[in-house]
């Protein structure tokens, strides 16, 4: 097999990309035409001038991941003048944007909106049934599922998973301060009894799984961020940190004598690992950026005091402290009631009285108080769920009942939303129909928008990881919308 490299040095988790190897069968090595050379070699010079607007400009990002599915028509893509059944029953109101209407439930962040864009395209066709668990594995990882079951629903988390996108973050652009890289809070993703299935480093191996902040208490308790537990990020009362560096220096000099045990350990890279989890501790970065008691009352109430609203407020704590990502995950699974995004019943009453609201006030506080305190340029915000709702209510789309006052999954058309680090403001990218049931124009796929995210951190979305099986595969399929960025 002739391998011809493109430039050297790229710094990636296995020093290759996509286009950076470019390989020929051995059988057709000898026969490879002129033409076919050429060809190689302009492919590599693609990769020497990645790059683009927004490329880089992002050193952390905060994901919001409102898992469950937010119905676009009812909160930030109304339609007017369209049957009764699929207008939405709240208000259209104006926004900083002239002539972009929210609805009455997202005031706060109408007030904003001119610092982010609105991606109102966004859309895929699913592979058999749209259930959450695929849907939320395709969003965060890229990658579709192999083993579907005939619910829609996937297998547990396994080690042959993709990673996420999180992960693959924080493997090629690691913390440059001793800090947790990757952050996933309030509660895991989840649909039913399938825990975790896109929220792990997957392939990558458990050192690039995020750190995990699920405080005790049910998905209803507003109050359980002030119940934080990070026992393991603090240093027991009779061990300095002076105690604890002593123990790092002899179990070097222990290692330094058991050469056959160091040289079996070499491939996991433990001493790297071992000095970065000392670092971590002894410096109490981590421990601090936990304290929300240290923000002002004011300041926690205009995030609100609930637990996503918490769950944001600790998000700014922890990339200001340090860490690369953080995920806030909607405060209430998939497939469930009250303020679960996945309103097939109740919509009216959920939404207007539990979900928007949270979510109108944490995500504006959040944009607001990064662009105040000057982080708004350097981290990258997105919110987004796995699909939309279904344009007419009371339809079944996704094998499950709906009442009259409920919608149900709708992949083919939906809206993020993304701020900071280089993207555009004031900007609707993208432009759903007249019943917000497909894209009239600029169609975003969900790798597109990870691609994006890839692209913002200063990462070539084609990238090479090798899996469980020694393969090559990309980060991700898709492209970076630069439309958006600048």
């Amino acid at each position: 097999m002739l391998v011809i490299p493109g430039r050297a040095g790229k710094d990636t988790c296995d020093g290759v990309t996509r286009r950076e190897l470019l390989r020929v069968g051995g059988s057709a090595v000898f026969g490879i035409s002129l033409a076919g050379i050429f060809g190689l070699q302009k492919a590599t010079a693609k990769e020497a001038t990645y790059g683009g607007p927004g490329f880089g400009k992002a050193k952390s990002v905060i994901l919001l991941y409102l898992q469950g599915g937010p119905s676009h028509l009812d909160l930030w893509d109304p339609k007017e003048n369209v049957p009764d059944n699929v207008k939405s029953v709240f208000k259209p109101i104006g926004t900083k944007i002239p002539g972009v209407q929210f609805t009455e439930l997202l005031p706060k962040l109408a007030s904003v909106n001119d610092r982010c864009t609105m991606i109102r395209s966004m859309s895929y066709t699913p592979v058999g049934l749209f259930n959450h668990t695929a849907a939320i594995y395709q969003m965060l990882t890229g990658w579709t599922a192999d083993k579907v079951s005939p619910s829609g629903q996937l297998e547990p988390p396994s080690p042959k998973d993709y990673p996420h996108v999180g992960s693959n973050i924080i493997r090629l652009k690691p913390p440059e301060v001793p800090m947790l890289p990757f952050v996933m809070m309030p509660r895991p993703l989840q649909e039913s009894n399938v825990v975790g299935k896109g929220g792990t480093a997957g392939f990558l191996g458990r050192a690039y799984d995020p750190y995990t902040l699920y405080p005790p208490g049910d998905d209803m308790d507003m109050n359980k961020m002030d119940r934080i537990k990070t026992d393991d990020l603090t240093i027991r009362e009779e061990v300095t940190p002076v105690r604890l560096e002593r123990r790092g220096k002899l179990r070097d000099l222990i290692n330094e004598g058991m050469p056959d045990i160091e040289e079996a350990t070499k491939k996991y890279s433990l001493d790297e690992y071992y000095g970065k989890a000392l670092s971590l501790i002894i410096s109490g970065r981590a421990r601090n950026a936990f304290e929300l008691s240290k923000e002002p009352k004011e300041l926690r109430e205009e995030y609100g005091m609930n637990t996503f609203g918490q769950s944001c407020l600790l998000a700014r704590r922890l990339i200001e402290a340090g860490t690369r990502f953080v995920e806030v995950n909607w405060p209430k699974v998939a497939n469930s009631d009250n303020h679960s995004w996945d309103c097939h019943a109740g919509l009216s009453k959920r939404m207007k009285d539990q979900a928007a609201p949270m979510l109108d006030a944490g995500l504006a506080a959040l944009i607001n108080d990064l662009d105040q305190r000057g982080m708004l340029s350097e981290t990258l915000v997105l919110a987004v769920g796995e699909f939309g709702r279904s344009p007419q209510r009371g339809v079944s789309t996704s094998g499950n009942e709906n009442q009259d006052d409920g919608r149900d999954h709708w992949p083919y058309c939906y809206t993020a939303v993304i701020a900071g680090a280089g993207v555009k403001r004031g900007l609707v990218y993208g432009k759903s129909d007249k019943t917000g049931s497909a894209p009239l124009e600029n169609p975003v796929h969900p790798r597109d928008l990870l691609a994006t995210v890839y692209h913002s951190v200063g990462i070539d979305p084609g990238t090479i990881v090798y899996n469980h099986l020694n393969q090559p595969r990309e980060l991700v399929q898709g492209e970076a919308v630069t439309s958006i960025l600048s």
